[in-house]
């Protein structure tokens, strides 16, 4: 036995009720009937946690991808800046501006094959062993 039951909905979700029963081929009160059941349902809850969970542990695998990333970075720096600090010599007065001119061009040159380098993709996570990576 049905029950006729009066319900009210906004203009914009009646709309979308009307063109979703013609392109399912479905009567309005089906669809009610079904989104009304799922969400009522306990069930329901229970697929929306999984829903949630699983965002929730695709979003903790991004973090630790993340996180490895950043520490390979940092670690790649700090040994450049070590090895730099350790080879570079100091430089008397007339000759630190020519080091300076000789400096910005490298720097210039070191953008663009840093540019190139992310244009191809290839990058230095896809280098470094996972099995190496810091947790």
């Amino acid at each position: 036995m049905k029950v006729q039951t009066k319900v009210f909905l906004s203009r914009d979700l009646s709309l979308a009720l009307d063109a979703a029963a013609r392109r399912m081929r479905r009567s309005k009160s089906e669809i009610m009937q079904a989104a009304l059941a799922s969400f009522l349902s306990a069930d329901g809850d229970e697929a929306k946690e999984a829903a949630v969970v699983r965002r929730l542990d695709r979003m903790s695998r991004e973090l630790e991808r993340i996180q490895r990333d950043v520490t390979i970075s940092n670690e790649a720096v700090a040994l450049f800046v070590k090895a730099w600090l350790t080879a570079t010599p100091v430089l008397a007065e007339a000759d630190q501006r020519a080091q300076s001119a000789k400096g910005q061009e490298r720097y210039l040159g070191f953008l663009e094959a840093l540019g190139r380098r992310l244009e191809t993709g290839k990058l230095l996570r896809t280098e470094v062993p996972v099995e190496s990576s810091v947790s």
